[in-house]
C-alpha cells in the first residue's frame, strides 16, 4: 500500500475527540468495539464519497464518526506532505528507534504488576491554547505527590489478573491468553470497567488525566514526552508504520528508549491510548459547548499506533492530547496504565 492509503486508512480509524467535535449537537450511538484491521478502505484514496463507501462496505464507522468531517479531512491530508516523514535517502526498517525486538517468547518483565515512578507535587502547565477546543484554555493545575507506572499493563500482567478473577477474556486472547510473542506488548481491548478493576486487583487505580498529563510532559510545558520535536524513532505512531509501509500494531512497552517523558515513563505518546480516572469535561475557564461534556465519557490520553487526524499522521500524540469514550467501549489501541496515592502527600 502507498503513503496515500496508509493515511487515509488512519484518518478513517481515528477515535478522538475532534470526531465528535464537528458535530456537538448530534448525539453519537456508542459501538462497543472498534478492530481497526477490519475497517480498511485500503482500495479508495481520492475523490470519492467516503460515505458511499461506507455504505456500500456495511462499515460502521459512521456511528462515531461525522461524515462531512472525514470528507474534509481526507482532502486536507492528501493535499499535504506529513512534516514528519523521513528523509528520502534514509532506509527505514521495522525496527527503527526500537531497543528490542517486536515480537519475543519470553517476558522480560513478568506477570507482577509494574513497577512505579514517584511523581512530584505541585503546578504544571496543563493543555493547550493552539488546537483543539477541547484541549484548552491552557492553565495550571496542581496535583499531590503520586505514584504511576513505568509501562502500559502488558498483555501477560493482565492474563494474571484475568485468571485470578475468571473474567473474560480481552478479544484477542484465544483460550484465555495472548497471541504468541506479545507477552510484553500493551493489553488491549480493555473497557475502562476492566481498566478500573485490574488497578483495584493490583492495589493500585486509575490515574486522572491531570495525573496522567503531568507525568508524561513534567513542568516544562512540552509538546511531546520527549521535548519538542518529533521523530518516528521515539515513539510508536502512525507515521511510522506510514514509512514502514506496513499496517502497524503494538509494540513491546519500553521499546523506545528516546521516547521516555520528563519524569522517565514509556510510551506516553503512541502505542496505545490510556484510560484515566476522569470523566471528560471541559477544562476551567473554557468557553467551548459540547453536550459530551459530563460523567457520560470517560477521558483518554497518550495517543496509540493507530490515531492518524486531520492535523497529519505523527503529531496527534503530544502531551495534552485527549479522547472520550463510553466506559465499556473498548478496541485494538486501548489499554492502561495504574496509578497510587502517595504516602507522603504535598503540593
Amino acid at each position: 500500500m502507498n503513503i496515500k492509503t496508509l493515511i487515509l486508512i488512519s484518518t478513517l480509524g481515528l477515535f478522538t475527540s475532534s470526531s465528535y467535535a464537528a458535530s456537538p449537537e448530534v448525539p453519537r450511538p456508542e459501538p462497543k468495539v472498534h478492530p481497526h484491521q477490519e475497517r480498511c478502505v485500503a482500495c479508495h484514496v481520492s475523490g470519492v464519497d467516503i460515505t458511499q463507501v461506507f455504505a456500500e462496505a456495511g462499515n460502521d464507522c459512521l456511528q462515531c464518526h461525522d461524515p462531512d468531517s472525514i470528507n474534509a479531512n481526507l482532502r486536507k491530508v492528501l493535499q499535504s506532505e506529513s512534516s514528519t516523514s523521513a528523509p528520502k535517502d534514509q532506509k527505514i526498517t521495522q525496527g527503527i528507534g526500537m531497543s528490542l525486538p517486536m515480537y519475543y517468547d519470553e517476558s522480560r518483565l513478568g506477570d507482577t504488576p509494574n513497577e512505579m515512578i514517584l511523581i512530584p507535587g505541585g503546578e504544571f502547565i496543563m493543555g493547550t491554547d493552539g488546537r483543539l477546543p477541547d484541549e484548552g484554555p491552557r492553565h495550571t493545575a496542581k496535583v499531590s505527590t503520586y505514584h504511576i507506572d513505568l509501562y502500559e499493563v502488558t498483555n501477560l500482567q493482565y492474563k494474571k489478573f484475568n485468571d485470578a478473577t475468571q473474567g473474560k477474556s480481552p478479544d484477542h486472547f484465544r483460550n484465555r491468553t495472548y497471541p504468541k510473542g506479545k507477552a510484553d506488548h500493551p493489553v488491549t481491548y480493555v473497557t475502562w470497567v476492566d481498566a478500573n478493576a485490574y488497578c483495584e486487583w493490583a492495589g493500585k487505580r486509575l490515574p486522572s488525566d491531570v495525573e496522567w498529563e503531568k507525568a508524561a510532559r513534567g513542568t516544562d510545558e512540552r509538546m511531546f514526552p520527549w521535548g519538542e520535536e518529533f521523530s518516528i524513532e521515539n515513539a510508536n505512531t502512525p507515521v511510522r508504520w506510514q514509512n514502514l509501509g506496513l499496517f502497524g500494531d503494538t509494540t513491546p512497552v519500553g521499546a523506545f528508549q528516546k521516547g521516555k517523558s520528563f519524569y522517565g515513563l514509556h510510551d506516553t505518546s503512541g502505542n496505545v491510548w490510556e484510560w484515566t480516572a476522569s470523566w471528560y469535561k471541559a477544562y476551567p475557564g473554557n468557553t467551548h459547548e459540547s453536550e459530551s461534556y459530563g460523567e457520560r465519557y470517560k477521558t483518554l490520553k497518550g495517543g496509540s499506533w493507530f490515531d492518524c487526524s486531520f492535523y497529519q499522521c505523527g503529531i496527534s500524540a503530544p502531551t495534552f492530547n485527549r479522547a472520550f469514550f463510553a466506559p465499556k467501549t473498548k478496541n485494538d489501541s486501548f489499554g492502561f496504565r495504574c496509578a497510587k496515592d502517595a504516602t507522603e502527600n504535598t503540593l
